[in-house]
């Protein structure tokens, strides 16, 4: 069996795009990047730990995340983010840590968070959203800036075909979801003429893993 293409991401620093493996080298290097840390750390003071966070969702792992966030920052402003970017839909609960295992999120993350280490975040217990976060870097430095989450890099919204006709598809129907168990993207045409009676019209496709989950409709923008 032929090996599932990978997904790409953009830089948010120069526009790059490559595959969630390579965007881990491009950032080391990207010299756009390069630029605004070296403006960053042209500051005086006090220099304080910046991880790098590769954020992805545990089973659909074409949605994914690049960030940078100050250690001296708490777990909560981690899941502020999420539930922003990708997850919010009802004010459901969350936590940090697998099931049976969970973190404080008054936590620091400096406290948390060394290369290598990963863990889950999850949300919503009922319709559960299962986010793996994984350290991949930590450096010295200042924040870039004056937010405690910095977005390097995201991936690009996957592709997705009409059920009807196999063109490039926009829109997902909850009915087809709920009464059929059919993912049912469909394209601007087909989202007007498809029956949908029971669950409203179609929405729009955004980017995010929870897309179609509860009462998730996006619109999935970062929070800054």
């Amino acid at each position: 069996m032929a090996n599932k293409k990978q997904s790409k991401g953009k830089c948010a620093y120069c526009g790059y795009e490559a595959t969630k493996t390579s965007m881990t080298k491009h950032l080391s290097s990207c010299p756009k990047r390069q630029e605004t840390i070296a403006k960053a750390d042209s500051k005086t003071g006090n220099k304080e730990t910046l991880v790098h966070l590769r954020v992805q969702d545990r089973y659909t792992k074409d949605f994914w995340l690049d960030l940078e966030m100050r250690g001296s920052a708490k777990l909560k402003d981690l899941d502020h983010y999420l539930r922003e970017i990708w997850l919010e839909c009802c004010g459901h609960l969350s936590q940090f840590g697998d099931w049976g295992g969970e973190i404080a999120m008054s936590r620091k993350v400096e406290n948390v968070f060394s290369p290598g280490f990963e863990t889950i975040h999850l949300y919503d217990f009922g319709t559960t959203s299962e986010t793996l976060i994984k350290c991949i870097d930590a450096r010295e430095g200042f924040p870039t800036t004056k937010y405690p989450i910095a977005l390097m890099a995201r991936n690009l919204m996957p592709e997705a075909k009409c059920i009807e006709c196999r063109e490039d598809a926009s829109w997902l129907c909850k009915e087809c979801m709920y009464e059929d168990d059919v993912w049912g993207t469909l394209c601007e045409t087909h989202a007007e003429e498809h029956p949908h009676n029971n669950y409203g019209e179609p929405f729009p496709l955004v980017n995010s893993p929870r897309v179609g989950a509860c009462g998730y409709e996006g619109p999935a923008d970062p929070p800054y």
